[in-house]
């Protein structure tokens, strides 16, 4: 049979001894020793150079310049050979700030000996560490209108008792949880999935805890999004994407579809949820017309966090929007396809990031998070508003922007490799400090590990693992 490795059927004759290659020669030769290597020179160059060569003194000082020359040069090709073998050790361990360097394939074995097998990188102990929190974590709570509730709150630090899932937190759960698979029965996506049907608001749709009765869009994308990774009803969903785009606009939500962020939500939730909704290009064309120019980035198209500028203000340009436009505009292009200007809009996004000017990617000014903050008329009260403050993890949003096939394609072909590579290693060690035991944390204020921003360091860190892999040879 054609490819049959049987030695009895297809005896192959053993491969001569190679011959040692010349850095192998060079190493030899560093661990012999600089003087030993010096000294044999010396010795070589008295008994060959004549006697009649200026003197013994001069023919002596030829002797003793090149030993100590060629000395010299032995021991800097064997520190040299050395620390590029401890770079490649280094780098399959672990590299920029404990993540790991991309990986070479592994060079085939010349004998019998079978090669051994490679260290595991720290993402699979970080994967468990964050599986166990969340099982320890999770609530159950018996409600006397909606039935029983498995899942989180907002965040895994909530004091008050007794704790009742939320929308939001159960939505961003069922996310990690189906990112990490599910190696044992303490997790159960199907009772997620049924909590977050009962958390629905009497009249359609999701809204977060400070939100109160009336459904929001990107509360409502959101858990849409789970629900349909989940494997959940296609009609069902179909349905509530259609009332939520119907009070998407900007006569029910003047404020949401003005936002970068609200409308980037919704926009990825609805390409999980209903692929097929009329809404989606219309959000689609928003978002690309909603770019601006940046003059001190070589006025390339970008984002803020406004697609409209307030009354007399403009527009300021920042990594974390851009980085959730183009990861938008990206999963958009995969479904609904895209026009010249749409990829164009995406490509200057993409080209703003890779020009970031900071001198140090893994904590540059591009990798700082920020908040925004949606206000909206209360849904009962005129007189007051609803406020929710929204926060942005941004080197996990600049890490996901970065590796989305459309931004690799254009770094690819405008020869950015290298600036594509420094910034994304510096967004993704960034995103590796900023958690402790798999369980991310937002400092300063009340609520510091929310499960939003666990769900996105996870998410984030696993495409890098997964763009970082290479099986060997």
């Amino acid at each position: 049979m054609r490819g049959s490795t049987d030695p009895t059927r297809h005896p192959v004759p053993p491969d001569p001894p190679p011959d040692p290659p010349p850095g192998r020669i060079v190493a030899w030769l560093g661990r012999l020793g600089p003087v030993a290597v010096g000294y044999a020179v010396f010795q070589a160059l008295v008994g060959l150079l004549p006697d009649a060569l200026f003197g013994d003194a001069a023919r002596y000082s030829l002797a003793v310049v090149s030993g100590v020359g060629t000395g010299l040069c032995a021991w800097l090709a064997g520190a040299l050979l050395r620390a590029r073998a401890t770079g490649r050790d280094d780098g399959a361990a672990g590299g920029l700030n404990g993540v790991p360097s991309p990986r070479g394939p592994r060079a085939a074995a010349t004998g019998p000996a079978a090669p051994e097998p490679e260290a595991p990188g720290p993402l699979p102990g970080l994967s468990a560490a964050s599986y166990a929190t969340l099982a320890e974590r999770l609530t159950v709570f018996d409600d006397p209108l909606r039935g029983r509730l498995t899942g989180w709150p907002h965040a895994l630090d909530e004091q008050s008792r007794p704790i009742r899932p939320t929308a939001t937190g159960t939505a961003y759960g069922l996310h990690i949880v189906l990112e990490l698979g599910l190696p044992d029965g303490r997790l159960r996506a199907s009772d997620l999935v049924e909590t977050l049907w009962r958390l629905r608001l009497p009249e359609g749709g999701w809204a977060a805890r400070s939100q109160g009765a009336v459904g929001r869009p990107e509360v409502t994308a959101l858990v849409l999004g789970a629900l349909a990774r989940a494997g959940a009803d296609p009609q069902r969903l179909a349905a509530e994407a259609e009332r939520c785009t119907a009070r998407f606009s900007r006569e029910l939500e003047p404020a949401g579809v003005e936002m970068t962020h609200v409308v980037t939500t919704v926009l990825r939730g609805l390409l999980r949820a209903a692929p097929d909704s009329p809404a989606l290009p219309v959000l689609r064309d928003a978002l690309v017309d909603g770019a601006v120019t940046d003059p001190a980035r070589g006025h390339r198209r970008c984002w803020g966090s406004r697609l409209t500028p307030l009354r007399g203000r403009t527009v300021v340009p920042t990594s974390v929007h851009t980085a959730q436009a183009v990861v938008a505009l990206d999963r958009a292009a995969r479904v609904l396809g895209e026009d010249a200007n749409a990829r164009a809009t995406r490509e200057e996004g993409v080209r703003w990031l890779l020009s970031c000017p900071g001198p140090a990617h893994d904590g540059c000014e591009d990798l700082e998070s920020s908040h925004d903050t949606v206000r909206r008329p209360h849904p009962v009260d005129a007189s007051r508003h609803e406020v929710l403050s929204v926060r942005h993890f941004a080197a996990a949003w600049v890490v996901r922007a970065l590796l989305t096939p459309g931004a690799v394609e254009t770094a690819a072909d405008e020869g950015q490799e290298a600036a594509w590579q420094e910034l994304l290693s510096g967004a993704a060690a960034s995103v590796w400090r900023q958690q402790e035991g798999g369980i991310w944390t937002w400092e300063g204020g009340d609520l510091a590990y929310p499960m939003w921003m666990t769900y996105q360091g996870l998410s984030a860190l696993r495409a890098h693992a997964v763009w970082m892999y290479q099986p060997g040879i």
